[in-house]
């Protein structure tokens, strides 16, 4: 059994709230130059050189990239092997966060009760998402998410009948209802299977898989490509000023569902696809 403290918990919760909302991941940022050497409408090449820049800007000088800097999630993988020693694991992210978030200037977006409205001040509770893994390492992801992109989002229950062409047609019309408003160019999580909750679910941890990274099943890469070419025909563009750059990825997560059902949910985010992760 390998002990890990909760204090170092917190401390790393709170430096990857900081590092998450500051650096963009590298797959994220070569995806968007790779798109904007492909662009040709001439606003769109000006629209996402300025996103480039906020990106270059905020990463020298350790500044938020948006200025929502999002609703805190989490995703740890725990070993089976391991304890954590000192107090509640759930406490230690949360404190965490409201460290990180403090510490680091970032604005603070949640609010304790859905309909009375009172931020908590301190961006805190978390999004926590366990999971438990063989092996004695605990890998922690944080992945701040914005609303302007996550209010976008649908899950639909469909048919076994409606099959493939169902999913697609699904997909396409979140990000058509989504029009500008997620800040295209966008990155689409989509989670197919399940339960209802379990494919909202898979649809939020898509997001979190590399965009040069296909999926590794040959069937879903080929759907993820079609998919993103389509949307990038539908001419919403960066920012919604038009281009051939609406969606820099698709990236489909799928598990086994019930002979009655096809849960599918699409989970947007904004070109700001931001997360880092510790293994402690």
């Amino acid at each position: 059994m390998r002990e890990i403290s909760v204090e170092t918990v917190k401390r790393t919760v709170a430096r990857l709230c900081v590092e998450a909302n500051c650096h963009l991941p590298e797959d994220v940022r070569a995806r968007l130059r790779d798109f904007r050497e492909q662009e040709t409408w001439p606003v769109a090449r000006n629209v996402l050189d300025q996103i480039l820049e906020n990106e270059r800007i905020a990463d020298s000088q350790e500044a938020p990239i948006c200025q929502d800097t999002g609703m805190a999630c989490v995703f740890v993988e725990v070993g089976q092997e391991v304890h954590f020693a000192g107090g509640s694991l759930a406490d230690a992210i949360n404190e965490g966060v409201r460290w990180g978030y403090g510490e680091g200037y970032l604005r603070k977006s949640v609010v304790g009760d859905p309909l009375e409205r009172k931020n908590t001040g301190d961006n805190t509770p978390a999004m926590i998402y366990y999971d438990l893994a063989p092996g004695d390492v605990c890998r922690i992801t944080v992945a701040p998410k914005g609303f302007g992109s996550e209010n976008m989002s649908q899950i639909k229950m469909l048919r076994p009948s409606d099959g493939v062409e169902g999913v697609k047609n699904f997909v396409l019309q979140v990000v058509e209802d989504a029009g500008p408003n997620p800040c295209p160019p966008i990155v689409v999580g989509v989670g197919i299977g399940g339960t209802f909750d379990k494919a909202a679910l898979l649809a939020k941890q898509a997001l979190l898989r590399p965009l040069d990274q296909p999926n590794d099943q040959p069937f879903y890469a080929e759907l993820e490509k079609e998919l993103l070419e389509k949307i990038n025909q539908k001419g919403i563009g960066p920012q919604g000023f038009g281009g051939r750059t609406t969606a820099l990825a698709v990236n489909i997560c799928t598990m086994p569902t019930h002979i009655a059902g096809l849960p599918c949910a699409v989970n947007i985010n904004c070109h700001v696809t931001r997360h880092k992760s510790a293994e402690l």
